[in-house]
């Protein structure tokens, strides 16, 4: 039931030129770093002192950086690990914040009150730096990025699914499972859940944007992906003190960064207009 909900937002987003263009960027996203697990042009860790700080050439595509590593090879790894610590991170939110949320709906009373307190107390502290805090005490390194994102997820979604549950649960066919003495677990997982499954497939891919945003700036201030794993953030950090020198080496996962949001946002928003038709733009 739930995945035929997915299936026809999908078809009517399709109808849409932001879900299209962030579409192709996001499978390009998807497909590079598919593509690094099985082949990159060089080891993105190995060094070559003698080559470094080459400009792009036949041999190296976009050069290479202070170290003389290839500069794709980094780009396509740090792509992979990118998209590893945000699915599991927006996962973390999604399997712990949506049944939190649907409970809240589902009960009411001090459970609704206490998710909601809950809630409103995540919500006190700034993502990133909670983020930043976390990793600190726990120490860097990718697991603890991931966990530390996945913790401010958790208050997104279960906000959300709470919100849009509520709406649902004044339905004339959920008063009408009320009536035939379904369980309110049942009624969840069979009218609640593929309802709202439209709602929290538009907050992932947001959520995914903000989780590659933090990993990225986690990793710049080396609390995230750590040496000799590749990162986008940390390729930003080890190029500031080059930036006049070689400029390109903070453009490319700056650029890489930017256009990973850029398509997750327009995927988002040709899911959203799809949702809702009088917000359809592009057709």
């Amino acid at each position: 039931m739930v995945a035929e909900r997915v299936r026809e937002l999908i078809a009517g987003a399709a109808q849409s030129r932001s879900f299209l263009i962030g579409g192709a960027i996001t499978l390009a996203l998807a497909l590079t770093a598919a593509l690094s697990l099985l082949w990159t042009p060089y080891s993105a860790t190995a060094m070559d002192i003698a080559g470094r700080l080459a400009p792009s050439s036949a041999e190296h595509l976009l050069g290479t950086d202070q170290f003389g590593r290839d500069v794709l090879s980094m780009l396509m790894v740090g792509a992979r690990n990118s998209i590893l610590v945000s699915v599991i991170a927006v996962g973390i939110g999604i399997f712990i914040g949506v049944p939190l949320g649907t409970l809240a709906a589902a009960r009411g009373g001090w459970i609704d009150e206490a998710v909601m307190r809950l809630n409103d107390f995540a919500f006190a502290f700034p993502a990133l730096l909670t983020a930043v805090m976390i990793t600190a005490l726990a120490g860097p390194g990718a697991v603890n990025a991931m966990v530390a994102i996945g913790l401010f997820n958790i208050p997104v979604f279960a906000r959300l699914s709470r919100g849009a549950a509520l709406g649902v649960w004044k339905r004339e066919f959920v008063l009408a499972a009320r009536a035939a003495a379904r369980s309110r677990l049942a009624i969840t997982l069979d009218h609640v859940l593929p309802n709202i499954a439209g709602l929290l497939l538009v907050q992932a891919t947001i959520q995914f944007a903000l989780a590659i945003l933090a990993e990225a700036g986690l990793s710049y201030l080396g609390l995230g992906t750590q040496p000799p794993n590749p990162s986008w953030g940390r390729m930003l950090n080890e190029a500031q003190t080059l930036i006049y020198l070689a400029p390109q080496l903070a453009i490319y996962p700056g650029l890489a960064i930017t256009l990973s949001v850029l398509g997750l946002n327009l995927l988002g928003d040709g899911l959203r207009d799809a949702l809702d038709p009088r917000l359809r733009r592009g057709r």
